[in-house]
């Protein structure tokens, strides 16, 4: 239909020219007939005066009269010939018209070209016997025809399918229809136009049309780079929900990376195929081209921004991990996306601020979250590992993959103010100066494991047995110094400042110490010598001796102890053994040779290698696998046989 329309305007307009053409002609002609009546009326009474005189002249100068009409003759064909030339000349107007009227062909843009450049320097120099206006139209449709072609170029080098494979690739301008392009860029850019030629009758109109042009591109170009970025960009928002936090926050930083290469990229296509290349323009073209992208990742910013305050606590990497990532592009978004287009948006900047406001309210609410574990839990306690020692660990073995955008976001918080709820102000922070990075850093930290350790221990008193809650404290306990200082799975003795690391090994001797004494101490209290040394006391300090090592070995039944170390069970047994067993040994020894019983062996239900097997097998490990002695030195062999140095 568009093309029926544009011949009927092709037809109509030459029908109008050749209306034109006829109207001159027909003056032309009416002038030439009225210019050969004149001389007709003004020769003939010359001539008829002059007929004698002329006789005369033929018999005396025969050549006189072939030259007066030769004159006349003359006269006629020059005039003849002008008329021609007028003709041809209105013939190449009427072509070159109707060239300009059907616009550009794909694969001729040179013939069309010369015309418009002919048409150009005919206005210059005012060498064309046309009507300057007609002339300026001319001008003015061919460069609106070149844009269209232009436009159409862009529109090929925009559509289709982007890539959709794993990894994002780059999508460059096709290098078929470059070469085409960069042609009608380069004449567009020689089109007259207001500040190169103010005097031209077009300029104005062409420099309109060429903006429209440009902005076209603009968007064209815009909504393809979005196209091409926003499946990935919906991916990470997908993919966050399942991937481990710190993976997924550098998933979003690979991602906007890849939008600001896609913005650099056009950046660069812009300034070589923009038909108005001054900066103002390119600025503000860049800036409309920028449009999709700055609403793509604003689009893509709420989505991880919702999903991080549905569950501040689970996605709390999550957001640190994408402040980190996004934090150091900074300076090239306010670059590329702002310096260049002169936008005042800075997407890049309100998003950090909403994903720094989250990372802020994740360090109290964490501390929060781990003193609330210890609230409203009374009665049995299970002595494996607490959800808060769980949680604690795999918190502080996440924090050095993340440690500076935790250290930045502390700075902002200020030094103590993640212990909202103890009497600490929001807002009184320490000034920059009196504090740096890597010290708030090692404050937060004690304060998290000192309220992991408090934690623990008013749940262990909790418990109705003293027994089970001592295991319960040693087994956590153990287990937070195992991994944060032992055998750290990261860098985490880095975070760890000398009081944290004495605060977990002093916690760790306190627990071991309780966990001996309300387990062990009553054994050691029945071989304890008192003031009644009768036989029946003896009975009943063995008989009491069996009854509470049968007691804990029951409750060790049920309440493992350090279940997932085994160089911490072996160092345990070792030293209940140590404990234990020689006491037995000696108070064996100083009873056997007093006869308190016909039958020692009533109440002396196992000897001293039976106990300490007994007590070897508190601490099997997950195979049942008992804990193997270590070997011993003669003096513990001499006590085993009765004897003693």
């Amino acid at each position: 239909m568009d093309d029926e329309t544009a011949e009927i305007e092709l037809l109509e307009q030459n029908l109008h020219k050749t209306r034109q053409i006829s109207q001159r002609m027909t003056a032309i002609l009416s002038s030439f007939d009225t210019r050969i009546a004149k001389l007709e009326k003004s020769i003939t009474p010359l001539y008829n005066s002059t007929q004698v005189l002329t006789r005369r002249a033929k018999s005396a100068y025969p050549s006189g009269f072939v030259e007066v009409e030769l004159t006349t003759v003359v006269d006629i064909d020059s005039a003849l010939m002008k008329i021609d030339e007028v003709a041809s000349n209105q013939e190449g107007i009427a072509a070159e018209e109707a060239l300009i009227l059907r616009g550009p062909q794909r694969g001729q843009l040179d013939q069309y070209v010369d015309v418009l450049e002919r048409l150009n320097a005919s206005i210059a120099f005012k060498s064309l016997d046309r009507d300057l206006r007609d002339t300026a139209r001319l001008v003015e449709t061919g460069a609106k025809k070149l844009s269209q072609l232009y436009t159409t170029i862009v529109a090929e080098g925009s559509s289709g399918s982007p890539p959709n494979g794993p990894d994002f690739i780059l999508s460059p301008f096709p290098a078929s229809l470059r070469p085409e392009l960069l042609s009608v860029v380069t004449f567009l850019r020689t089109l007259p136009l207001p500040p190169t030629h103010p005097s031209h009758p077009a300029a104005q109109s062409i420099q309109a049309t060429l903006k429209e042009a440009q902005r076209g591109y603009a968007d064209m170009r815009g909504t393809w780079a979005r196209k091409c970025l926003e499946t990935y960009g919906r991916r990470a928002v997908d993919r966050a929900e399942t991937l481990e936090g710190v993976v997924a926050g550098r998933e979003l930083g690979v991602w906007v990376k890849n939008l600001l290469d896609v913005a650099e990229y056009e950046y660069g296509l812009l300034t070589e195929l923009a038909p108005l290349s001054s900066q103002s323009v390119l600025a503000s073209t860049y800036a409309t081209l920028l449009t999709p992208l700055g609403n793509l990742f604003t689009t893509t910013m709420q989505s991880f921004s919702s999903l991080i305050k549905r569950s501040i606590h689970k996605y709390t990497f999550l957001a640190l991990a994408a402040y980190a990532s996004l934090s150091i592009m900074q300076a090239r978004w306010d670059d590329l996306m702002c310096k260049r287009s002169g936008r005042r948006e800075n997407e890049l900047k309100d998003g950090l601020h909403t994903i720094r406001a989250a990372c802020l309210r994740s360090f109290p609410e964490f501390i929060a979250d781990i003193r609330a574990a210890a609230l409203g839990k009374t009665g049995e306690l299970s002595t494996s590992l607490a959800d808060c020692t769980v949680t604690t660990v795999e918190y502080v073995e996440r924090l050095p993959e993340v440690k500076d955008a935790v250290a930045a976001a502390l700075m902002t918080l200020g030094d103590g103010n993640w212990k909202m709820g103890e009497g600490v102000q929001v807002g009184k922070a320490s000034k920059a100066t009196d504090i740096d990075e890597r010290t708030i850093l090692e404050h937060y930290m004690f304060d998290v494991i000192n309220t992991v350790i408090s934690s623990l221990v008013t749940l262990s008193r909790t418990n109705k047995r003293p027994q089970f809650g001592s295991v319960f404290l040693l087994n956590n306990i153990a287990h937070l110094r195992t991994r944060l200082l032992i055998e750290p799975q990261t860098d985490i003795p880095s975070l760890l400042a000398k009081p944290a690391q004495d605060l977990l090994n002093s916690n760790f001797r306190t627990a071991k110490a309780g966990y001996f004494d309300s387990n062990f101490s009553p054994l050691m209290q029945t071989l304890q010598e008192d003031k009644d040394k009768s036989k029946s006391a003896t009975k009943e300090k063995f008989t009491r001796f069996f009854d509470l090592l049968e007691e804990v070995s029951e409750r060790h039944k049920i309440a493992k102890v350090l279940q997932d170390d085994q160089s911490g069970r072996e160092q345990m047994a070792e030293e209940v053994v140590k404990l234990v067993v020689p006491s037995l040994q000696r108070f064996i020894q100083r009873n056997t040779g007093k006869e308190f019983s016909k039958n020692p062996q009533k109440y002396i239900k196992m000897n001293a290698d039976e106990v300490e097997k007994l007590i070897r097998s508190f601490y099997a490990g997950g195979d049942g696998k008992p804990i193997l002695p270590a070997p011993r030195s003669q003096n513990d062999l001499l006590l085993q046989a009765g004897w003693s140095r």
